[in-house]
């Protein structure tokens, strides 16, 4: 049977996955956990798990498909305890296999631990060679998160901190990093900060997340973003922090988070993503003006960016596209056709609003073309005058390496082909880009801050070309 993916993207970054950690002696926290992971499913779609503790061993259920999929009230009801971590998971180092699904649990010199990972080890190879020697660990998986965690289970250390402190010496790329034991939670961001995390107080707890929305379903406080190499230490003790003395003196935040990934209410940076979105649809028309009846956003992640982008212009906003929500993400089919007809499953444009207008259409990113050629012919179909494309970020030229799976090389279209190519392509009547600057202006940003490697080339740590995602797998000929 041919299997397909309900929930891939074929023109957009795949997201990396989300993390929730809660910290509450005085109740079972695994339906905190269920709920925060949720407000994360859009992290990742493929996989989701819950661990708990009451202080007598980790429980923990996962396994393939959406959070709500995993989990039920009856295997809810069996994850037991005041102390837990949660993941739902979208592959970018390992195979979409149940025994890659996380959080992943381990034993070594400081008892049974699991962890939960966000982010891309780029030197996993070459540790899980190291480690095989130094621990003789022996590995099932096939993902990068398991050398994590061979790491925190038997790296020396009298305290976390120091535990920490060595993993963060050796360990190259994205992580953050929620993990437990018995009575204690610790929540890990790596040295540059690539992947977000954050800090929320309950009235009895403490919750810490891949972003702050899912503090806002557990109703919880936010307290504050987690630093780039800053480790937290939850137990009954309070809560401790330390930040390591090798960190990135200003972090490099992978800046799609601001385009893209986070939930536009959630809070990156000290700042609403949404009011981001909105600054970088308005710095696109300052770039690029032309003249048209409406704006009209490709739904749903570009409406911030379409709406900054009609105000600065003047021009109104239009919901001219509809999107059916029941559809999910695109369907990715192994043949062409069946993902042609699926985007057209999953947007519907209104023919009585958009016949003879001249269109504005903004989206907020471009990977390999697919998706914006297709909504550009139902436009036409539908009676469009002209239509201007514009595009709030930069054209996307070189691949990721920090947890975000953006195709090949050979698959990016702007790394192929110049801006009017492209244009010709899709067959709009222009197309324009955000520039970096523009970006950098928009999100508030220095130029030492935030990852953009993806549309300069220029990476926080040295990086090889291409990374495959499924070299671990090969490895061990799983």
């Amino acid at each position: 049977m041919t299997k397909i993916n309900y929930f891939n993207r074929p023109d957009k970054p795949h997201e990396e996955c989300g993390i929730v950690g809660v910290y509450n002696p005085k109740k079972n926290v695994a339906k905190d956990l269920f709920f925060g992971l949720f407000s994360l499913q859009h992290r990742g779609q493929e996989s989701a798990g819950i661990a708990t503790s009451s202080g007598f061993g980790i429980s923990l259920e996962a396994n393939m498909g959406l959070v709500s999929q995993v989990f039920n009230e009856e295997n809810i009801s069996k994850l037991q305890g005041g102390i837990g971590i949660g993941h739902t998971r979208y592959s970018t180092m390992g195979g979409s296999k149940k025994n890659n699904a996380q959080p992943l649990v381990t034993s070594g010199l400081r008892g049974e631990i699991a962890i939960g990972h966000n982010g891309n080890v780029i030197n996993a190879s070459e540790l899980r060679e190291e480690l095989a020697i130094e621990f003789g660990s022996t590995f099932e998986r096939s993902s990068d998160t398991e050398v994590i965690l061979e790491m925190f289970a038997n790296a020396p250390g009298k305290n976390w901190f120091e535990i920490s402190s060595y993993v963060m010496r050796r360990l190259k790329g994205a992580y953050s990093l929620v993990v437990m034991n018995d009575n204690e939670l610790i929540a890990i961001r790596d040295p540059l900060g690539i992947r977000p995390l954050c800090l929320g107080k309950l009235e009895d707890g403490w919750v810490v997340a891949s972003e702050s929305s899912a503090l806002d379903n557990l109703g919880a406080e936010f307290i504050r973003e987690i630093e780039n190499g800053e480790t937290l230490v939850i137990n009954s003790d309070g809560i401790k922090s330390k930040i390591w003395n090798g960190s990135s003196k200003n972090h490099k935040m992978c800046v799609f988070e601001h385009i893209y990934f986070a939930r536009p209410d959630s809070i990156l940076n000290g700042e609403l993503a949404y009011e981001t979105r909105f600054r970088l649809g308005s710095q696109l028309f300052k770039e690029h003006p032309v003249e048209a009846d409406i704006v009209v956003g490709i739904p749903d992640s570009s409406t911030p960016h379409a709406a900054g982008l009609a105000a600065e212009s003047k021009i109104p906003y239009s919901d001219a596209i509809i999107r059916n929500r029941y559809v999910g993400r695109t369907f990715i089919n192994p043949d062409q056709n069946s993902r042609d007809t699926n985007v057209a499953n999953k947007f519907n444009p209104m023919k009585e609003i958009i016949q003879g207008k001249r269109l504005i259409v903004v989206d907020d990113s471009i990977v390999r073309s697919t998706t914006i050629k297709k909504v550009i012919a139902m436009l036409r179909k539908a009676g469009a005058k002209e239509i201007h494309v514009r595009v709030a970020s930069p054209p996307i030229k070189s691949t990721c390496h920090f947890g975000v799976d953006m195709a090949t090389l050979s698959q990016l279209i702007a790394a192929n082909k110049t801006i009017d190519e492209i244009r010709d392509l899709i067959q709009a009547d222009s197309l324009a880009y955000l520039s970096v600057e523009g970006l950098e202006k928009a999100t508030k940003s220095k130029k030492s801050e935030y990852c953009k490697g993806c549309f300069t080339g220029k990476y926080p740590i040295p990086v090889q070309l291409e990374m495959d995602k499924l070299t671990l797998e090969k490895e061990i000929k799983i």
